[in-house]
């Protein structure tokens, strides 16, 4: 399944540009579904997948409607330990969602559509319209965050031991963790991995929406560092409400110069630009959608993430070499000062102004140690030098 999120600075019309490019893929003959949080002018808002065009189908993600779900469920499944404290449970009316909820009722929609849940045929493209671009990128890296907090506070190998939890509950004193809790981790650890699967797909790219201006360039400079540094791939720049080049009206003219310039630095960037003309107005039906026919529909042979894009230089057996190993991380627009790297055990806590991502180092690299980084030419190096002690020995 090919899978566009789409995302960029807020107020560009990236909800219109999201259900404009699942319009274009579901013209093109293949069966869409488009995921949105906010309202789609002229689609209907139901929280199950509807078909709203011929291929296209659109669901909306409710949070509150989620977030009641999961609690009641939460409820029923600990009620053993409810009784036993005497709490008077929660009904679904009395509940209002709280800070967080719309970020895990995305991840949750996004978690159904990649396993299918909605359709038995399948889609072949969906089309995601993600929050603004900051909020966009702390989502995006959320499923491998909590799957990792998940592993750290209930490990699956302690679950061996839950025949001895009684015994060892009377030796302490203290109520063990319920075999409940560690289902409840198995199960969400399981949801959070089909949405890291999708997220980090080869199929999967990220569409950015923007409306020419120096905020949004400012905003999508600031973004490629957190893209790269959490391995994401963009398939195309979508400019949006592009004014006419020409006009008599000396204000007019100077503001679509001002695009103008902005467009052009964006072809420089070497990113696929599409422009996208102003309508004169807010898109309001499917026919107002149409007219956006500059929006590119997906293309299938658009490389996406296959891995993260990073590598190793390994110079131990040049005669000119320091003996180190590279760890080489493209991060475009970092800036030195704004770099922090602390060394973890078998993990690289990386640190890029905003971004943060804890990266798991492989074989060779956790029997170094880290002697040193640089940042040049957007590329964070980071040198390992092999531990003695742990390294195996030649004769």
């Amino acid at each position: 399944m090919r899978t566009v999120l789409v995302t960029g600075p807020g107020g560009a019309g990236r909800t219109t540009v999201a259900a404009a490019t699942a319009l274009a893929a579901a013209r093109a003959g293949r069966r869409t579904l488009l995921v949105s949080a906010d309202a789609v002018p002229g689609l209907p808002g139901g929280t199950g997948p509807t078909e709203v065009a011929d291929g296209l189908h659109h669901a909306r993600v409710d949070s509150a409607e989620h977030f009641r779900g999961e609690l009641v469920a939460l409820q029923e499944r600990a009620s053993g330990a409810l009784d036993l404290l005497g709490a008077r449970r929660l009904d679904g009316e009395e509940l209002t969602e709280l800070p967080g909820s719309a970020q895990l009722a995305l991840l949750h929609t996004l978690r159904r559509a990649a396993e299918g849940d909605w359709s038995e045929d399948g889609y072949d493209v969906l089309v995601v319209d993600l929050p603004p671009l900051a909020d966009a990128l702390a989502l995006l890296a959320l499923p491998g965050q909590l799957r990792r907090y998940l592993r750290r506070l209930l490990p699956q190998e302690r679950q061996a031991a839950r025949a001895l939890r009684p015994m060892l509950a009377q030796l302490a004193g203290v109520p063990m963790p319920a075999q409940w809790l560690y289902e409840a981790a198995a199960r969400k650890d399981a949801e959070l991995a089909a949405v890291e699967a999708l997220i980090g797909d080869a199929a999967t790219t990220v569409r950015l929406v923007a409306e020419p201006g120096p905020a949004a360039e400012d905003a999508l400079r600031s973004a490629r560092t957190g893209l790269a540094l959490y391995g994401l791939r963009v398939d195309g720049l979508v400019a949006n409400r592009v004014l006419p080049r020409h006009s008599s009206d000396p204000w007019f003219a100077d503001l679509a110069a001002r695009q103008e310039k902005c467009l052009a630095s964006w072809q420089e960037s070497g990113t696929p630009l599409s422009e996208v003309a102003h309508l004169g107005r807010d898109p309001r039906t499917l026919d107002d959608l149409a007219l956006l026919d500059a929006v590119p529909a997906p293309d299938d042979r658009t490389p996406g993430r296959a891995d993260d894009p990073w590598w190793t230089e390994d110079s131990r057996d040049e005669d000119d070499g320091d003996g180190v190993l590279v760890w080489c991380l493209p991060l475009p627009g970092a800036v030195k000062e704004d770099l922090r790297l602390v060394r973890r055990g078998d993990e690289l806590l990386l640190t890029a102004g905003p971004f943060h991502r804890v990266l798991h180092l492989e074989s060779v690299l956790r029997r170094c140690t880290v002697s040193g980084a640089a940042l040049a030419d957007g590329v964070l190096r980071v040198r390992f030098t092999p531990d003695p002690a742990l390294w195996p020995r030649t004769p």
